[in-house]
């Protein structure tokens, strides 16, 4: 009976050690989007949802069992510092903001999308999608990786193109993020 009891344990104990070996980390997005010459917007800056390129970012790093820290976890941190309501946020701000989040890694960039010419014998326009970002670790400050990312899109509606292009550019740094945390968790950091 106490090898059985044991034998159970042992198991359980195995089960959480590789349940907390497989608990991803908490990131915060600080990307902001300008989509075919729209102003550039953020959601820590302004009342708007995430962007675009956010949200498909977020929704490929949370398959991977990453946890995004939502904006409004941290609406009553921004609306007391008005340094954390700039678009253009400096780096030193993104890491301390990430803190006050109690994150692990901060992801802060600016995706921009702008429209080419017509395509050829069509009547739709060419779109083009630019993100540039830094994945940045939290207890350390350490800038683990810079990534940038590109996609495009054809539509008839510029705006619909570019929404397009950005997405299809997030959806390529999404990848990119997933390798570079993966690296760096598998380093122990």
């Amino acid at each position: 009976m106490k090898r059985i009891l044991l034998a159970v344990m042992a198991i359980l104990l195995a089960l959480s050690c590789a349940y907390a070996q497989s608990a991803k980390n908490r990131i915060v997005l600080l990307i902001s989007e300008q989509n075919i010459e729209g102003p550039q917007q953020a959601w820590w800056a302004s009342e708007i949802d995430l962007s675009t390129t956010e949200n498909t970012i977020a929704q490929r790093l949370i398959e991977q069992r990453y946890e995004i820290v939502q904006p409004q976890a941290l609406n009553k941190v921004i609306k007391q510092d008005k340094a954390f309501r700039e678009v253009n946020m400096s780096e030193d701000k993104s890491l301390e903001l990430g803190k006050l989040a109690d994150v692990d890694y901060v992801v802060a960039g600016k995706a921009i999308a702008s429209a080419g010419g017509n395509v050829p014998q069509s009547s739709m326009r060419s779109c083009f999608a630019n993100i540039t970002a830094k994945l940045i670790r939290v207890k350390d400050g350490k800038v683990i990786a810079y990534l940038d990312s590109a996609g495009s899109s054809a539509h008839m509606d510029v705006i619909t193109g570019g929404r397009e292009a950005l997405a299809n550019a997030a959806a390529d740094m999404s990848a990119k993020l997933i390798d570079k945390l993966g690296k760096d968790f598998e380093g122990g950091n």
